[in-house]
């Protein structure tokens, strides 16, 4: 681990006016990643800037007919939220199953999301649920938020402070884990709201994607069977030690009929 600087942030204004300032600084959130990659030497951070005090950055609440939970709110508080429990079973379901324990009582949602790691669980429930992601600047609809593989549309000096997720009619997730990480090989989450059909896909390429032709499909009926003479092109998705780009493609398919058929 190289030297740095390290700050604990007492508002989100005084963590941005630190990034905004120096390239180089970094925030922290759970660390899940970062604190890992610090100890490995793959990073040299001028400064950290912890965002562990900001009391404004953590809770859920329900807000009309969405749910709004804080950005440093822990993957085993939206797990164990009766709000969320009650209006969007599926993201705590998809919530208890990130990792191991310890991961589910440090990591965030909101640095999972900045982070966007392509095998990471929330953004598919970002994308199928077509959340909007809340920063200190602006409001960033799920569409344009994931840009690349680590890369997110957020600027120089911005911060997410909430993921605001539409209550679905119906919604579930189901993904195939990496026994070791728990990370998604392929991890598929499927939305109606408001008659609105939407399939989220982590894992499978290096940025999680919507597949429109699963939605199409749903669109005309909901019913697993419905997915059965769809597929995706193995062309671009990840290849890896763990999984082929062809397996991949096949347990996108599997997963959202399994999603689909556990969503009811």
């Amino acid at each position: 681990m190289y030297d740095f600087k390290y700050q604990k942030a007492s508002s989100v204004a005084d963590a941005a006016k630190v990034i905004g300032g120096d390239s180089e600084a970094k925030l922290v959130a759970g660390g899940m990643t970062l604190i890992p990659t610090l100890k490995q030497r793959l990073a040299k951070p001028t400064q950290l800037v912890d965002l562990g005090g900001i009391a404004e950055l953590k809770g859920i609440k329900k807000d009309g007919n969405a749910i709004v939970i804080g950005a440093m709110t822990k993957h085993v508080d939206v797990a164990n939220s009766p709000e969320v429990k009650s209006a969007i079973p599926a993201l705590a379901d998809l919530a208890a199953h990130i990792g191991d324990p310890a991961v589910r009582n440090r990591g965030t949602i909101g640095g999972s999301i900045s982070n966007n790691d392509p095998a990471a669980d929330y953004p598919s429930a970002v994308m199928a649920l077509n959340a909007t992601i809340v920063t200190n600047k602006r409001k960033i609809a799920a569409d344009d938020f994931f840009k690349g593989m680590f890369e997110t549309a957020l600027g120089a000096d911005e911060i997410v402070t909430a993921v605001s997720f539409p209550i679905p009619e119906k919604a579930a997730y189901m993904k195939f884990p990496n026994p070791a990480s728990r990370y998604a090989i392929v991890g598929t989450f499927v939305a109606k709201t408001g008659g609105n059909v939407r399939v989220g896909v982590t894992g499978a390429g290096p940025v999680v994607f919507r597949w429109k032709d699963a939605e199409a499909a749903l669109g005309k009926s909901w019913n697993a069977d419905a997915l059965k003479s769809l597929s995706v092109k193995a062309d671009g998705l990840n290849s890896d030690i763990h999984a082929s780009s062809e397996y991949r493609a096949h347990l996108v398919g599997v997963m959202a009929r399994r999603a689909v058929a556990k969503a009811g």
